[in-house]
């Protein structure tokens, strides 16, 4: 370890996803996600991380890590349902149309499907929380002229829509039961980087936030896209949505590079940079109870790197 490297403290680079009654976590070489079965065992189940070849490219590296996560993400979502549930409630949620499905397109066509389905989920919010505040802006700019101000009332209508839509869906029973399973997820991180044993009861007094949550770049991804939309002129409403969607990637290798040095060090400028979305993060995380910390430590016990901090963040 080098000396510049001693004066921080150790972070690990491990990050994870709240599953269906289970957590997915992916460390330096290994994915794993940890689900508990209907019998009430946990069952892990693991696969080698492949190096991607643009990691260590500035920029590009956060828009190829994103696109990366919404996928296997969301198959290890897929996943942890198959896990958790009985026969009977899995077939209870298949439709005729998911059987027709299974049967004529086989494995590969459902990966595909899958594949889809990731990236309409991640078109539709890029709609919601970038276009749609847009064109409502242009709206009120043609009921009340704006001026300068238009791109401050955007701004504030995308943050409001970001958080009310948080807000609702964290009133959803099984929503938030995941959110528990998120906060499980998040304490391990703590425990770890303290250099403490992965124990049910040092987990439980470790912090259910973390500054290098999904929650919160996807918060600073929306701030950073205020501050660069706003050099853009606003000529059009429909030419402004076509400018930031050609904008979008640049914004969000921006955003990953800000949160990979604010999970990186420790100082005020950096604990700026993370308040908002350690703040946000207590609509997308809550308190998890021992049996899912149980879960948590299994799936960073599943990825941990044989060699000492081949972790280090």
């Amino acid at each position: 370890m080098s000396r510049e490297q001693s004066k921080e403290k150790f972070k690990t680079s491990i990050g994870g996803q709240a599953l269906i009654e289970g957590i997915m976590m992916l460390g330096p070489s290994q994915l794993a996600i940890a689900v508990r079965d209907p019998a009430g065992e946990i069952r892990i189940e693991t696969q080698p991380v492949r190096k991607n070849p643009v990691a260590r490219v500035p920029i590009l590296r956060g828009v190829v890590s994103f696109i990366n996560s919404l996928l296997v993400g969301y198959r290890a979502l897929m996943r942890s349902a198959e896990i958790s549930m009985t026969e009977e409630e899995l077939e209870a949620q298949e439709s005729k149309f998911d059987r027709w499905l299974q049967a004529h397109l086989g494995e590969k066509g459902m990966n595909a499907l899958m594949v889809a389905s990731a990236f309409l989920g991640g078109l539709m919010a890029i709609v919601l929380f970038m276009i749609l505040p847009t064109f409502l802006t242009g709206l009120i700019d043609r009921a009340v002229p704006l001026g300068a101000l238009r791109a401050v009332v955007e701004g504030v209508l995308k943050l409001g829509l970001f958080i009310l839509y948080l807000y609702l869906v964290s009133r959803m029973k099984e929503v938030h039961r995941m959110f528990r399973y998120h906060g499980a997820e998040h304490k391990p991180f703590a425990t770890h980087e303290a250099g403490e044993p992965l124990t049910v009861e040092n987990v439980r007094r470790s912090s259910r936030f973390h500054p290098r949550c999904g929650t919160s770049f996807l918060l600073l991804v929306l701030i950073i896209s205020i501050l660069v939309f706003s050099l853009i002129p606003w000529s059009s409403t429909l030419g402004r949505a076509g400018l930031k969607l050609l904008l979008l990637p640049v914004v969000m290798g921006l955003s990953y590079e800000v949160i990979k040095f604010a999970g990186r060090h420790d100082n005020p400028l950096t604990r700026a940079i993370s308040a908002p979305g350690l703040w946000l993060q207590r609509l997308t995380t809550a308190e998890p109870d021992d049996s899912m910390i149980e879960v948590a430590i299994a799936s960073v016990k599943a990825v941990l790197p044989a060699e000492g901090e081949d972790d280090r963040w």
